[in-house]
């Protein structure tokens, strides 16, 4: 997911986005846990993408503010 894409999202969409992120990470933690997980990267790519939404979000409480 790229920054663009987060900063045209409003705050609903960007709030349900995480939340999939969230859960989607938590999946692949216990496949990688469980030795299922094919491919390690994913993990690194869902953990940087929940991180690039949360920055881009409080970025955007902050200039309302």
């Amino acid at each position: 997911m790229k920054a663009g894409e987060i900063r045209e999202m409003n705050e609903a969409e960007a709030a349900a986005k995480l939340e999939d992120l969230r859960r989607e990470y938590l999946n692949l933690r216990f496949a990688h846990t469980t030795q299922q997980l094919e491919s390690t990267a994913k993990l690194r790519q869902a953990r940087r993408d929940i991180a690039r939404l949360r920055t881009i979000t409080n970025e955007k409480k902050r200039k309302r503010a």
